[in-house]
């Protein structure tokens, strides 16, 4: 009797601790992007998801002093013309497939073009694999972000 107790203590034990593990099982939450050219932190941009759809906003940039703090898209050329970068919707559209998330797209605020995208999971969910394609996925660039919560 005493082991079922014990067994029963540790079961409910691992069942509470199992949102935790989820959390790193979905993009959604916090992440800072690093540009594929510098190297460099560019954005911390925060994921969330409705009704099975993934999106996400840019929260903060990371510019130098003597580079405006609160940029406009003037180069987009959908509503997000003129608009200011942060607060913008910079992913839209993506949704689970298998072990990644496709069919969304993601815009380059500093060139304003909009481009497919997909994106996977990686390190245990410590890291975001974001690729932005035209076409195919053959033909783009890709991002590694990190999770930052």
């Amino acid at each position: 009797m005493r082991n079922w107790i014990n067994t029963g203590a540790f079961a409910a034990a691992i069942m509470a601790m199992a949102p935790a593990f989820a959390n790193d099982a979905s993009p959604v939450g916090l992440w800072k992007n690093i540009d594929d050219v510098s190297g460099k932190p560019k954005a911390l941009i925060r994921i969330s998801e409705s009704n099975g759809v993934l999106q996400g906003k840019i929260e903060k940039l990371f510019r130098a002093p003597d580079q405006e703090q609160n940029p406009k898209c003037d180069k987009c050329t959908d509503a997000r013309k003129d608009q200011p970068i942060i607060g913008m919707q910079l992913l839209t559209g993506l949704k689970k497939d298998g072990d990644a998330y496709t069919g969304g797209e993601i815009v380059d605020p500093e060139d304003g073009k909009v481009y497919k995208s997909k994106m996977e999971l990686a390190d245990g969910g410590k890291k975001l694999k974001v690729r932005g394609y035209v076409g195919v996925p053959m033909f783009g660039r890709s991002q590694t972000w990190l999770r930052q919560e």
